[in-house]
């Protein structure tokens, strides 16, 4: 006997179809917390379909109400772990979104795809939208998946990824700050766990090399994403003359950030100019409005930042990690 699927009671919403799903009260500025059952089904209902849903029109009320919106979806805010890019604390759970100047653009990427854990959810919440730009575009990673040429797909399905990370010495991030301990016992028990190699130098700086997927499949959907952040990591992704400037200072090797084929050969600039220009005709942007969250499933949706002007605070929360290995 067939189970009947209960219909969602969507009587006080108006849905709008696309990629974001937009989601709006009847009545404007109605609180998100007086919706929570309506939204948490629309949201298992419709989330693994279209992978990003932004709510917009509701009434948040800051960064405590947010965290406890995101919680409310059942799985316990994560920490900021093993992070590539600087964030600040917030309060728990809940961080600033990346804080990058604000005339550079951020590329699409799903968060953390360059480790073997990651986020399945993220939120983005709008406190303060800049005075122009500074939007959050997205993309289906699954149409990207379909889109990259076949022979560089199959590369990176059957080679995976290697990310090699030095730290500190002004170029990048302090391992401090990235494994969020002074303890170097705790850095190498956390690598252990996690499949990381690491050295260290004799002046106390950190190395680590870890292998990776290129490619993901939902472990609900089942669907094949395009999983990795291969096009951030690469020497590539940097201007000629800084590019020239690091290789002549420190070298390749101790290189702040870099990323070969998990056998160690390397990846080919056009090769990720190919993946660059794929993830640009997927790109979508929306503009913000105060009080906007959005909500990805993080392996099916990529996402980005638009440079800006103007004040813009936008926060982040993360949850129900998921583990390749």
């Amino acid at each position: 006997m067939s189970m009947q699927i209960q219909p969602i009671n969507t009587s006080d919403l108006c849905v709008e179809d696309g990629f974001p799903l937009k989601v709006s009260p009847l009545v404007h500025g109605t609180s998100v917390q007086d919706m929570l059952p309506q939204l948490h089904a629309l949201v298992t209902a419709r989330l693994p379909e279209v992978g990003a849903i932004l709510f917009s029109g509701f009434s948040v009320g800051g960064a405590e109400a947010f965290q406890q919106f995101a919680a409310s979806f059942g799985h316990p805010l994560l920490n900021y772990e093993f992070g590539s890019t600087p964030r600040s604390k917030v309060s728990g759970g809940i961080y600033t979104s990346t804080e990058y100047p604000a005339h550079q653009h951020i590329p699409l990427h799903n968060e953390q795809a360059y480790t073997s854990e990651w986020p399945m959810k993220i939120w983005f919440y709008c406190d303060i939208a800049a005075e122009s730009g500074g939007e959050t575009p997205i993309a289906d990673s699954r149409a990207v998946y379909r889109d990259i040429a076949p022979e560089i797909r199959q590369r990176f399905i059957d080679k995976g990824l290697m990310y090699v990370r030095n730290y500190g010495n002004g170029l990048d991030l302090p391992w401090q700050r990235v494994f969020n301990t002074e303890s170097t016992s705790e850095v190498e028990a956390y690598c252990h766990q996690h499949a990381i190699a690491f050295e260290w130098s004799d002046d106390g700086d950190l190395r680590t090399s870890q292998r990776c997927q290129g490619v993901g499949l939902h472990p609900t959907t089942g669907d094949a994403v395009w999983f990795n952040q291969a096009h951030l990591f690469h020497i590539s992704t940097l201007a000629p003359d800084m590019r020239e400037i690091l290789l002549d200072s420190v070298g390749e090797e101790n290189l702040p950030r870099n990323v070969y084929y998990g056998d160690g050969t390397p990846i080919t600039e056009e090769e990720l100019d190919h993946v660059r220009a794929v993830l640009e005709r997927h790109k979508v942007a929306f503009p913000w409005k105060q009080g906007d969250v959005l909500m990805l499933d993080n392996m099916l949706a990529a996402h980005a930042r638009a440079p800006f002007k103007g004040p813009r605070k936008v926060m982040v929360a993360m949850a129900e990690g998921h583990g390749a290995r």
